[in-house]
C-alpha cells in the first residue's frame, strides 16, 4: 500500500492546528496541573494530556486504520503501515517554567520510514515541516542546515537525562566535548533542538535517552534539511545530527567522548 506524504503532512498540520492556540494561551493560567512521571524532574501536566487526546482523535478520526504512539500513553493498532508519533508538548519543563524550546511533535512512520513531520515551536510560534525526499520548510520558507566547515566554531545543542546518575555521565561527557566546539546550548527540547539544527540555528546536535516522538519529526526535518543524522538513535545509542560540513568531525567527536553510552 503507497501513502501520500503530502496527505498525511496535512492530517498532522491540522491536528496541530487545534492544540496550539490553547497551547499558547497557558502559561497564563496559574494552574497547569503539574505531575510527574519516571523521576520528580520528569514532568507532566494536563494540557500534554489534553493535547496527546486531541491529536490522536483528530488523527484517528481522519485516518482510522493508523496506528499512534503518543509519550503520554495512547497506542492504537493499525493495519494501514502508517503509525503516528505524537508529542504532545516536546520540553514540558520549559513549558511549565515559561521558557522557549517547548513544541509540538507529530510524524507520519511508514512501516520504517518517517515520511512525514510537522513541529511547531510554541514560543516563537513557528512551524516547521517536511516530507521525505521534498526538503523541509519553516513557515512555507525552505530551509537549510548551516555551511560551516570548522568544528571548532560550530554551536553544538544537547540534552539530559532525568536521572541522576545518568546526568552526570552526560556531564562528563560534555566536559570532553566543550573544547572542541564554539560552545554549547541547552534548550530543552529535541525537537526543537533539531529543528533549529534543520535552519542553521545550530551546526550540530546530540542527545541519549530519547523516545521515538521526541525526535521522529524533528530528525526529517533536519534530514531534509541536508544535515547528517547518525541512525543510532532508535538502537538506545545517542540520537547525533551536524551540518554536513563537520559531521564526520563531530561524529568521531561524541563517539570519543562516549556519548553514546552515557
Amino acid at each position: 500500500m503507497t501513502v501520500d506524504p503530502f496527505e498525511l503532512l496535512a492530517v498532522a498540520d491540522a491536528a496541530i492546528d487545534l492544540v496550539v492556540p490553547r497551547l499558547r494561551d497557558a502559561w497564563r493560567d496559574d494552574d497547569l496541573g503539574v505531575d510527574t512521571k519516571s523521576t520528580a524532574t520528569d514532568l507532566v501536566t494536563e494540557f500534554d494530556r489534553w493535547a496527546e487526546a486531541t491529536i490522536v482523535e483528530a488523527i484517528t478520526t481522519a485516518r482510522p486504520d493508523d496506528g499512534v504512539v503518543g509519550e503520554e500513553g495512547a497506542a492504537v493498532e493499525g493495519t494501514s503501515g502508517v503509525v503516528w508519533l505524537i508529542d504532545p508538548i516536546d520540553g514540558t519543563t520549559n513549558f511549565v517554567y515559561d521558557l522557549p524550546g517547548s513544541s509540538v511533535s507529530v510524524a507520519a512512520r511508514h512501516h520504517d520510514t518517517v515520511v512525514a513531520g510537522a513541529v511547531h515551536d510554541l514560543v516563537r510560534d513557528e512551524r516547521f515541516r517536511a516530507t521525505s525526499g521534498r526538503g523541509a520548510t519553516l513557515d512555507g520558507r525552505t530551509i537549510n542546515a548551516g555551511t560551516t566547515t570548522d568544528l571548532a566554531v560550530s554551536l553544538v545543542a544537547t540534552g539530559f537525562a532525568y536521572t541522576a546518575d545518568r546526568r552526570r555521565a552526560q556531564a562528563e561527557v560534555l566536559v570532553d566535548v566543550l573544547p572542541f566546539v564554539r560552545d554549547i546550548r541547552r534548550f530543552g527540547g529535541a525537537a526543537v533542538d533539531l529543528c533549529s539544527l534543520a535552519c542553521g540555528r545550530v551546526d550540530a546536535y546530540y542527545e541519549r535517552g530519547l523516545g521515538v516522538w521526541d525526535y521522529a519529526a524533528g530528525a526529517l526535518i533536519a534530514r531534509e534539511a541536508g544535515a547528517i543524522i547518525d541512525n543510532r538513535g532508535p538502537r538506545g545509542g545517542a540520537l547525533v545530527g551536524a551540518s554536513e560540513g563537520i559531521a564526520d568531525a563531530f561524529f568521531a567527536l561524541v563517539d570519543t567522548a562516549g556519548a553514546h553510552r552515557a
